[in-house]
């Protein structure tokens, strides 16, 4: 069959895959839009079948005062609740507590949905993007041993998968702990685009710029808005389109912007 651009989505924390799935349909129909099924114009040679989205669930299931701004009186906490890790710490370096536990469940969605092109994740997502392409990449596990900080994780060791054609960071950021440099150096290689909001209170843009820097090939793009993912709003739309298409398709023909004015979606 041909082959579809399999992108793996990464939800925030507090989130889960269904409540990501839910919150990105505007983006899924751009994407869909820009990269449909071959003869119709702008299809990805590499990838005429389209394109596909996994949601997986993160492995930690939170418990109501793991998420932040919650008050002991409320009720109905919603339990679709989880995250890849828990942080430690009132500052950075934070230590992030069952990072291998979320680490292993994404290798295990690597194994049985895989294999995937592109990795796109939001806020703790978005981290998780980052350290997903690094482990992916060749030579990491000697870079791991020679930081001599957290040991390579067990579930990417002997994993069969290539190295992803991209990453997608919203509101990531960088895991500044020193325990964690192994993930950084050397840089990230696979290229990875980045999008900041220039209102964003939830991470600032110093702990996402820590993620930037550590990419050999990168890309950022700032805007207006806070800690959400701007599915809607046309120039992040269109660097997200056109930094898949030319990191996955070598470029390509563009087809015409059409894209329906769908709201953005605050998380």
């Amino acid at each position: 069959m041909p082959p579809k651009l399999k992108i793996l989505m990464l939800h925030g924390y507090t989130q889960s895959g269904r409540t990501f799935d839910l919150k990105t349909k505007a983006l899924q129909k751009s994407l869909e839009k820009a990269f449909p099924p071959a003869p119709k114009l702008g299809f990805l040679k590499s990838y005429p079948a389209g394109v596909e989205f996994v949601y997986p669930t993160a492995p930690l299931r939170l418990d109501p005062t793991d998420i932040p701004g919650y008050k002991g009186e409320q009720e109905n906490t919603s339990s679709d609740a989880y995250g890849w890790w828990r942080r430690k710490g009132d500052s950075e370096p934070y230590i992030y507590d069952g990072m291998e536990d979320g680490l292993t469940a994404i290798a295990e969605v690597l194994i049985t949905q895989g294999p995937f092109d592109v990795v796109l994740g939001f806020s703790q997502g978005g981290a998780a993007a980052g350290l997903v392409a690094s482990l992916l990449e060749s030579g990491r596990q000697e870079a791991f041993e020679k930081a001599k900080g957290m040991p390579f994780p067990k579930a990417f060791r002997d994993l069969a998968h290539s190295r992803l054609k991209a990453a997608v960071s919203y509101s990531g950021f960088g895991a500044g702990n020193d325990v964690y440099r192994g993930f950084y150096e050397p840089k990230i290689g696979t290229p990875m685009l980045h999008f900041i909001g220039s209102m964003d209170t939830v991470v600032s843009e110093e702990r996402s710029l820590k993620l930037v820097d550590a990419c050999e090939e990168r890309r950022v793009v700032y805007h207006p808005g806070g800690h959400f993912l701007p599915a809607a709003q046309k120039q992040c739309l269109a660097a997200l389109v056109g930094f898949l298409r030319e990191v996955c398709d070598g470029g390509g023909d563009a087809k015409e912007d059409d894209e329906d004015d769908d709201g953005e979606l605050p998380f």
